[in-house]
């Protein structure tokens, strides 16, 4: 089945309520509610719309895209059965789900790729480093680095249009502390926005456009717009499957995830939609392309489940450059 990027709606989709064909008065209590990361929604959406077509309408699964921080808001407190997360949960965002007594696993489900885009008409940029994206991104930028010449005097003199994540976006957190070196660090004078396929247009429209977003809303619209190679220190780098499982897509390679209310999943649909996530991840997750994780991550993750480990392997504090492995390593030893 062709999973398409740019049908994403705002606010909550309740998905294949027609597709299904079938009243069922009954599935109306059966209803597992996700909300957070419009990176991790392509994965997520796929997942629910198998699984309400393998419960012939007994279920319904609702999925919104608030961003990682809108979110975990929703989740601790409470309103939600699963959060999608672009970054790990936060030091406040921890102390929130505390505070009304909301326990969870954390579950990585892929790795992304935060791929840097420009317009195909720009003939001048192919790699661009960590430092010339700082200084067009930095707060101190904000209304004094306007053109290319600015950032590096061989770009001509034209004035440069960004585009990027909203501040509740996980992706904007990641971003700017991978970049800028502090996370929610930035300047404001950019077209901001929750849903990519927005930042897509923008770019595409636009020469001087340059903005930033999920591998796989980049590889939905290769025709619209073209991805600069990143250079960390080692050369400039293109995200790809190689360079994501290999390590040297670096700073800008990332884990992405889901958190379940654990609570919640001792309701049967919420357990039956998080054991079926699991055992059909890897093919999902290739095929709305994104980067799937080693198999035994997805047993990993229903072990936790099954055992009610709950908590998180980071400190609540925003961490860039996590390899596969060691992210593995992290997860199977809490």
């Amino acid at each position: 089945m062709l999973r398409l990027l740019d049908n994403k709606l705002p606010g909550t989709l309740f998905i294949l309520g027609a597709l299904i064909g079938v009243a069922n008065v009954a599935y109306a209590d059966a209803i597992v509610k996700i909300d957070g990361s419009s990176t991790v929604y392509p994965i997520t959406e796929a997942v629910a719309e198998d699984f309400q077509i393998a419960k012939k309408g007994a279920v319904k699964v609702t999925v919104g895209i608030s961003g990682t921080g809108g979110g975990f808001k929703k989740f601790c407190r409470g309103e939600i059965d699963i959060v999608n997360a672009s970054r790990p949960i936060l030091k406040k965002e921890m102390d929130d789900c505390k505070t009304v007594g909301v326990q969870y696993v954390e579950m990585p489900v892929a790795y992304d790729a935060l791929t840097v885009v420009i317009n195909p008409r720009n003939d001048w940029v192919k790699i661009i480093t960590v430092a010339e994206l700082k200084k067009i991104w930095e707060p101190a930028a904000q209304g004094k680095i306007t053109k290319w010449n600015q950032v590096n005097p061989a770009w001509p003199d034209g004035t440069i249009k960004l585009y990027g994540a909203g501040a509740d976006s996980g992706t904007f957190d990641y971003f700017t502390e991978a970049i800028v070196g502090k996370a929610k660090s930035s300047r404001g004078d950019f077209t901001a926005s929750e849903d990519d396929n927005v930042l897509v247009q923008g770019v595409a429209s636009d020469k001087n456009g340059l903005g930033f977003f999920g591998f796989a809303y980049y590889v939905e619209n290769q025709k619209k717009v073209k991805a600069l190679a990143v250079d960390g220190g080692k050369g400039g780098i293109l995200p790809s499957a190689k360079t994501v499982e290999d390590g040297s897509y670096q700073p800008l390679s990332r884990p992405i995830f889901i958190y379940v209310n654990i609570k919640a999943a001792e309701k049967p649909e919420v357990k039956e939609l998080i054991e079926f996530y699991m055992k059909n991840a890897e093919n999902l997750v290739k095929e709305v392309k994104f980067f799937p994780l080693p198999a035994q991550a997805y047993t990993t993750n229903l072990e936790h489940l099954n055992k009610k480990k709950v908590g998180t392997v980071f400190g609540g504090q925003p961490e860039v450059g996590l390899r596969i492995e060691e992210l593995l390593k992290r997860e199977a030893s809490l």
